[in-house]
C-alpha cells in the first residue's frame, strides 16, 4: 500500500495536474534539491520552458530513484519558474511533459516566479519532497 495519500475535496476547484493535499504515513523522508536543466557535465540544455522542464523533471526523478523512490512517492513539488506567464502558456505541454515522465500521481504543487535562478540560463528548477514506504 502507498505510503501517500492524494486529497482532493468536492469543495474546491477541481484540481489540474496537482492535488490539494497529501498525507504521507511511510517512513522515509527524502528531501530533493533543486534541479534544473543541467546535463552530466553542468550545462544548461535546451532553449525552450518544455525542453527545460522535461530535463529538471528527469534530473529530480533521477535523485529520488537513486534514493529508492519513484514518482508515485512524491507528495509536494516546488516549481520556480522565471517567466510564470511562459509557464501557463506551455501548461498543457508541460502537463504531457509530467504525465510521461512521472505519470498521473500528482503531489501536492505550487509553482512560483522567480527573478532569476541559480544558472542564468536555466528558466526552470524544480524540488520536491517524497515519502518511502
Amino acid at each position: 500500500m502507498s505510503p501517500i495519500h492524494r486529497i482532493n475535496p468536492a469543495e474546491l476547484s477541481p484540481p489540474a495536474g496537482f492535488s490539494h493535499a497529501v498525507t504521507a504515513t511511510g517512513s522515509q523522508l527524502v528531501f530533493l534539491a533543486g534541479q534544473t536543466a543541467l546535463d552530466q557535465r553542468g550545462a544548461i540544455t535546451g532553449s525552450t520552458l518544455p525542453e527545460q522542464f522535461a530535463t529538471a523533471l528527469t534530473n529530480l526523478l533521477t535523485a529520488l530513484r537513486a534514493a529508492g523512490g519513484s514518482p508515485a512517492d512524491l507528495a509536494r513539488v516546488t516549481v520556480y519558474a522565471t517567466d510564470v506567464a511562459d509557464y501557463r502558456a506551455n501548461a498543457a505541454e508541460l502537463g504531457r511533459v509530467w504525465r510521461r515522465l512521472a505519470g498521473r500521481d500528482y503531489p501536492a504543487m505550487a509553482v512560483i516566479g522567480a527573478a532569476r535562478l541559480w544558472d542564468e540560463q536555466a528558466l526552470v528548477e524544480i524540488d520536491g519532497v517524497a515519502v518511502l514506504p
